[in-house]
Parts: C-alpha cells; structure tokens; sequence
C-alpha cells in the first residue's frame, strides 16, 4: 500500500488529521478520542442520542470506548517527532514506506522526499514548494498555473497569464508583499486582541472561583441543613421518651390505689365465695340435725351472710378510692417548653455567632422631625420639631443610625413597622454625608436597603440604583441579617413561612450601622419602626 493510502487510512474523518489515541466504536468505525467525545457533546447538547458519525448507528447512552493500541502505534510512526518540523507530517507521495516529503510539486500535486526530488522534473511549470497536503487553491482555475499575483481591483489570486489578460492595467502586487502588509495589520489586531483576551481569562477566573465559592457554600449549607435536622428529630425523640415516661408514671401512681382495693376486694370476693359454696351444700342437704349442727351457736359462721347490711355496703362504696385524671397541663407544659427549646437551639445552629444584636438609635444621627423612644427602640415621623440640639453627626432628613456598628462576625437584627406607610431599612457607613440630596440614604454609594412604598411593593437600593423587587409586602416584620466577612447583607420578611427578600454582594471598608428612613403612611398618619430584638 502507498504511503499516501495508507495516510488515508489512518486519518480521522472527523478533524482529517492523524489518530491521536485513537478509539473503536462497536461498529467497527475509529476516531481520535477527543473528536468523537466533542461529537457526542454536541449530539447531547441537542438532545440526540450519541451514534457513530459515518454509519449513523446510534447507541442508547454513551459508551465507555477501548483504546485501539495497534492502531495507534501504526498512527504515531506517521505524526512528526520534532515539533519544529511540521512539513515532516507530509508523507512522500510515491514511496511504498513513510517517508517524510522534502518538497510538494504543484503542477503535480505530489509531494516528494530527497530522493524523488531528484528524479523530478525540472521544466518550469514544475513549481516546488515546502512540503504541503493542500494543491488545489494555488493555482489559478483557469490557466492552471501557480498563482503568484493579487489583483486590488477585483481582489483576486491571479497567475501570470491573468495579468496580461482581462487584469491587464490593474493594481497587481505580488502575494509576498501583500502577504507582508497583512502580516503588520494582523499585529496591531493581535495588540489589541491580546489584552481583550487577558480580560477575558481574568474573567473566567473570577467567574470560576465565584461558582466554586457557591458550589462550597451550597454544600457547606447543605451539610449544616442535614445536622440541624438530625439534631431536631435527636431532641423530638428526647422529649416524646420524657412525655411518655411521665404519663406512665402519673397512670401508674393513678392505678396504685385502685389496685389495692381491687387486691382487697379479690381476697372478700374469695371468702364469700367459699361461704356461698358451704351454704349451698347445707341446703341440699336432707337431714335437717346435719343442717342446723352446721352453724355454730353464736351464728359466727355465718355472720353478715344473713339478711346483708346495706349501711356496710354502703361504709364500703364511700371508702372506694376517688377516681384520679392526668395532670394534662403539666404535660402541655413539658411540650411546649421541649419544643420551645428545640426552636431555639435550631436558630443558636442555623445562626452560629449570629445572635440577636441588642441593637439602640443614635438619637444624636436622629433628624429633627424623627421622634425616637426613651429605650432608643423606635423611630416615628413627626410634624414637629424634636429640639434636638446641634450636631455634626444629625441627618437633615427622616434618618437615623445606630449607635454600635459591626466591623466583623455575623449579626442580625428584628423590626417591625406600621403598615401602610413608606420606610427604608438597611446598613451604612458612618461616613455618609448628613446634608443635601447625596445624603438621601436610599441615594448614596455607602449604604444598602430595602424600601418599602404606599404601593407596598418592595424595591432595593445601592450604589445610588433601585431595583424593585416585585413583590409585595405579606408581614410587618423585617430581619436583617449581616456577614460582614462573607460581605452579604440579607433581609427576610417573617411571614409564615418566612420569605427572604433579597441578598446584597459587597465588599465592606467600614463598619455598617443599621439605617431608617421613615416617611409618612397614608392620610399623614404618623409611621413608625421599632427594633424587636
């Protein structure tokens, strides 16, 4: 077999280049292992069944695929050993062996090692060139000779013949410089094209490290989820065996009196069924000496047998021991309190170092028409002046601080507001501006928020942007949630079941306050927030 048939044959027909670890479908067909898994991919990415792509057999998943070891050692003789030499992959056409071509002769369409070089032809039409497997494009379709010439005018390829015939008079350059001219243009698009790239891979790097943050994140949360649970069915477990033991202690100190009785009354039932058995043998007896020897003098045998005694019956019936009932209320109590307990160890797991922050107002950050509570817990709008004395630190709007702010760790805070009126609740840094439109705290690039309008709808604001939210306010009561070190800033409404609302991503630079905004609720009545925890 030629070198050049049997290239053929070790050619994949699906990127038309050697082997490379070649695999062998049950069909019998073979392709480099990288192209028929691209195939498959794409086949899947349309939902097809993965099939072979010369027979078109398809296969009902996709298979584990042998290495074919023969063939590709056979393959590896024909790819180059030395990088540098890409012309070496260009087999002698006319040698029955591999044997590397020297040069490729483009009126023939052959290409030729030393020794076959040698033998060729020298006639001019016989152009040779560095080795090459394409022929076809180098010549000129019409004249069949080699093009050397590009024509500005009909940007054409053009042979020698085409530039004295109809490119006669035409801008004609030789293909080197043309060649050379591309070359600097393709320069200064690579100069531009390489930092784009870079910007490009640096962003596929962050985009990969933020999706294996939340991959890790995920499975962090999902293995905190798993053990909250184990631990709860643990605790529900605890607190049935402790109800249970205490209802069979109550129901066996409740028995115990019964029991007794029942024990003493047996022991009466047993006695009086012997007398009734001896009484009932006397009076089948016919001899009457017999009858009444039987009974002793004083009528002990059978005493209170005759005629019976009702007021004793009666001694007995009210010694009967008070019929006892559960003390239901202790088990309710146990109840609530074991599952009040198991609640807040759920939460002290759910929130590890994130307890409730004892959170007061900064009434010195308070505006002057912003009314805030003795214990610092909640904020309303006011029509009038608060007298609040100067300071640098107040807002000259409806806005105020808290006095702690958080630098690190996780926090999280409660509130409640009035329905029907407008609000903003969020974090900012201390170093918010306190007068003028850029120290609108919905309007400013240090704080983050959720604002609440008439519409009760919800929206968010950051970096001076609202979005709104589209969803509607279900509850009056707000948590706010801060993991300063993670940077997000959370807040859920605490609905049945709570609802989060939205997550804002930052890196923080200062400690975050919490920050109200309070406006006024519909017919000007006054609005209010106050901090639950």
């Amino acid at each position: 077999m030629a070198a050049a048939d049997l290239k053929a044959e070790l050619t994949c027909s699906v990127c038309r280049e050697i082997y490379t670890d070649p695999v062998t479908l049950p069909c019998g067909h073979n392709y480099c292992r990288v192209c028929i898994g691209r195939h498959w991919d794409w086949q899947e990415g349309i939902e097809e069944d993965p099939s072979c792509p010369e027979c078109r057999k398809t296969y009902r998943r996709r298979l584990e695929l042998n290495r074919n070891l023969r063939l590709r050692n056979i393959a590896e003789s024909f790819l180059p050993t030395d990088p540098e030499q890409e012309c070496s992959a260009i087999i002698c056409t006319y040698c029955d062996f591999p044997v590397s071509a020297a040069k490729s002769c483009l009126h023939c369409e052959a290409s030729l090692c030393d020794k076959h070089v040698r033998g060729h032809s020298r006639a001019a039409e016989h152009v040779l060139t560095d080795p090459t497997a394409s022929f076809g494009h180098r010549k000129c379709s019409e004249h069949k000779k080699i093009l050397e010439f590009y024509c500005h005018k009909d940007e054409a390829y053009i042979c020698a013949c085409c530039l004295v015939g109809e490119h006669n008079g035409h801008r004609v350059e030789l293909l080197h410089d043309v060649s050379e001219k591309m070359k600097v243009k393709l320069k200064h698009i690579l100069e531009k094209l390489s930092p784009e790239r870079e910007e490009a891979e640096g962003q596929i790097q962050r985009l990969q490290e933020r999706r294996r943050e939340g991959a890790e994140k995920a499975a962090g949360e999902t293995e905190r989820v798993i053990a909250l649970f184990r631990d709860i069915r643990e605790r529900l477990e605890a607190l049935e065996k402790r109800l249970l033991r205490d209802i069979s202690k109550q129901a066996e100190a409740l028995s115990l009196p019964f029991s007794n009785k029942i024990r003493q009354l047996e022991i009466k039932k047993d006695e009086l069924s012997r007398k009734i058995r001896h009484i009932e043998e006397l009076c089948n007896m016919a001899d009457p000496l017999t009858v009444l020897q039987a009974r002793e003098p004083d009528g002990a045998g059978f005493h209170g047998t005759e005629g019976g005694d009702d007021e004793n019956r009666h001694t007995e019936d009210t010694n009967a021991p008070a019929v006892g009932d559960l003390d239901v209320g202790r088990i309710s109590e146990t109840l609530l309190t074991g599952l009040d307990q198991i609640v807040l160890g759920a939460k002290g797991q759910w929130f590890p170092g994130q307890e409730a922050t004892d959170l007061v107002l900064d009434i010195n950050t308070a505006g002057i028409f912003l009314a805030v509570s003795e214990d610092r817990k909640t904020t309303s709008l006011s029509q009038t002046d608060q007298g609040y004395p100067p300071s640098p630190e107040r807002f000259q709007w409806s806005q105020v601080l808290s006095t702690g702010g958080f630098a690190s760790g996780r926090h999280y805070w409660e509130l409640e507001i009035k329905e029907g009126g407008c609000y903003w609740l969020g974090a900012a840094y201390p170093s918010i501006e306190r007068k003028g439109i850029q120290s609108w705290i919905w309007n400013s690039n240090k704080s983050w928020g959720l604002y609440l309008g008439y519409n009760n709808v919800y929206s968010v604001t950051q970096d001076r942007k609202e979005r709104n939210l589209s969803r509607t306010a279900q509850c009056s009561r707000i948590r706010v949630s801060l993991d300063y070190e993670a940077g997000h800033l959370s807040f859920y409404e605490l609905s049945e079941p709570i609802r989060h609302l939205h997550t804002f991503s930052a890196s923080f630079t200062e400690p975050l306050h919490a920050a109200f905004w309070v406006g006024w609720a519909y017919f000007r009545e006054h609005c209010w927030v106050r901090i639950i925890s």
